[in-house]
C-alpha cells in the first residue's frame, strides 16, 4: 500500500514537472516582433490550407488578431498563453499577449493557433479602445466571440457569419472542438 502511494506521488510529481516545462518557458521568455510576426505568418498559412474558403473569409475581415503555437497545459489547474499580432489590411498593426487559467478534471498539454477574425468595423474599434486601458479586453466580458467549430473538410464564407467577432482554434490535426475563450484575456504587449 506504501509503495503504491509512492508510486503514484512521483509520478504525480513528474507530470507537474513536464506541464510546468511546457507552460513557463513560453511564458516567460518574450518573443521578439519579428518572431511573433512569422509566427502569425505560419499560423494563417496553415489555416488557410486547412480550410476551405479561408483566404477569402479573412480577406473579408476588418482585422484578423493571430495567436500562433498557443501553449495550453494542466494538470488539475491549467492555463494557456501566447503571444500574437493584429492584422489591418494584411499588415501588423500591433502585438498581444493572450492568457486564461481554469480549474477542473484536464491533464495534458497542446499548442494551438487562435484566431480571431473580426467582420465589423465597430468590434475591431471597440476591442483596440478598450485593450489600451491596464485590464487589457477580456473574452465575455468587453466582448463575444463566437467560435466556429467546423468538421473536416469543410468550408467558410463570410456570409455564413452574421457576428462581430468569429473565433478559430486550429490545432495540428484542423479545427479543435469543444473549446472556449470564455474569460481569456487579452493585453497590448510593447514590441
Amino acid at each position: 500500500m506504501e509503495r503504491s502511494r509512492v508510486s503514484k506521488s512521483v509520478v504525480w510529481a513528474v507530470c507537474l514537472a513536464l506541464t510546468g516545462g511546457l507552460v513557463l518557458p513560453a511564458a516567460t521568455e518574450a518573443k521578439t516582433a519579428a518572431q511573433i510576426d512569422a509566427g502569425v505568418d505560419a499560423a494563417l498559412a496553415r489555416f488557410t490550407a486547412q480550410v476551405n474558403g479561408a483566404r477569402a473569409f479573412l480577406q473579408d475581415a476588418k482585422g484578423v488578431l493571430v495567436f500562433p503555437d498557443v501553449i495550453q497545459a494542466g494538470l488539475g489547474v491549467g492555463g494557456q498563453y501566447g503571444e500574437g499580432a493584429l492584422r489591418i489590411g494584411g499588415k501588423t498593426a500591433a502585438y498581444y499577449s493572450l492568457a486564461s487559467g481554469s480549474v477542473g478534471l484536464q491533464f495534458g498539454a497542446q499548442k494551438k493557433d487562435i484566431i480571431l477574425v473580426f467582420l465589423q468595423q465597430r468590434a475591431l474599434q471597440d476591442f483596440r479602445t478598450k485593450v489600451r486601458g491596464d485590464r487589457g479586453w477580456q473574452v465575455g466580458v468587453d466582448g463575444s466571440v463566437v467560435l466556429v467549430n467546423l468538421g473536416a473538410h469543410a468550408s467558410i464564407s463570410s456570409a455564413t457569419y452574421n457576428q462581430p467577432i468569429v473565433g478559430f482554434v486550429v490545432g495540428q490535426q484542423g479545427l479543435m472542438y469543444n473549446l472556449t475563450l470564455q474569460g481569456t484575456k487579452i493585453s497590448r504587449l510593447q514590441r
